[in-house]
């Protein structure tokens, strides 16, 4: 771990920059190094091999930089290779299903909590572990929505289309009586308006990034507080389009970023 190095968030798209948008506004004077696997994305239809490789290759990038933290922002790769990860590498590992979980016991008033999220996240059932770890007398229930990732990827997200696929996806919970529905994936936090309409006011909406963020915070050696920061120059790395996902890049974070495009290859994984 490098006391002076920049913290390195992986995704498999661009849903990661709803966390890495919460790093800089809560830890505003860190480098943040992100790397999204557009090329790839979505990882949650992918098997747990394919999304372990993948991962890995994210990782061993990133690495090749001075680090202070790993953030494994992709929910779907945070349900497979977090452990593995967290064993393999001499630095600290966030992932974002625990500080989500957390979160979703703290607010919810009637103990029914909702879980959207991709195949892989749901059927792993890592949040509903997560959830009852820490209250075991929650009723959860869990909901894959494929169809949400493309939307954003796609650039999408705010589109009619968008608001007829998550009605639609969504129909389901509408009699479960929730009144809390975790972001499993961090893309859904860019459809989180949509999602509020169709779900209605009495949802509460959970986004991990603030919570992941929060122990991140807790998990670093901070840059020095002097530090100014317009000196803070962060790099994005996609694999994919660079223009497409400046684009999202810089409407989610609303401010002009400089993206660069790596084709991942292959690693030497633990």
């Amino acid at each position: 771990m490098s006391r002076d190095g920049a913290i390195a968030v992986i995704d498999s798209g661009v849903g990661g920059l709803t966390v890495a948008k919460e790093i800089m506004r809560q830890l505003p004077e860190e480098r943040i190094i992100y790397v999204g696997d557009n090329a790839r994305c979505p990882y949650g239809s992918k098997s747990p091999e394919e999304i372990r490789t993948y991962s890995f290759q994210m990782i061993d990038y990133v690495m090749t930089t001075p680090l202070k933290a790993l953030v494994i922002a992709c929910n779907t790769a945070t349900a497979v290779v977090l452990e593995e990860a967290i064993s393999y590498l001499p630095l600290p590992v966030i992932g974002v299903i625990e500080p989500g979980a957390r979160a979703a016991v703290s607010v919810t008033k009637n103990g029914r909590v909702g879980v959207i999220g991709t195949e892989t996240t749901i059927r792993t059932k890592a949040y509903e572990r997560a959830l009852l770890r820490a209250e075991p007398d929650l009723y959860v229930v869990g909901k894959a929505c494929p169809a949400f990732v493309p939307l954003v990827e796609s650039h999408q997200a705010s589109s009619e289309e968008a608001r007829q696929v998550v009605k639609e996806s969504l129909a389901s919970l509408q009699g479960e009586n929730l009144d809390t529905l975790i972001l499993g994936c961090t893309h859904y936090p860019l459809l989180a308006p949509v999602i509020q309409e169709v779900m209605g006011d009495g949802v509460r909406l959970i986004n991990s990034a603030e919570e992941t963020a929060r122990e991140l915070s807790l998990q670093i050696v901070s840059t020095e507080a002097g530090k100014k920061l317009e000196q803070v120059q962060h790099l994005f790395v996609t694999s994919g389009e660079t223009e497409r996902f400046r684009l999202i890049a810089e409407e989610w974070l609303g401010s002009k970023v400089d993206v660069i495009h790596h084709t991942l290859e292959k690693s030497v994984q633990p």
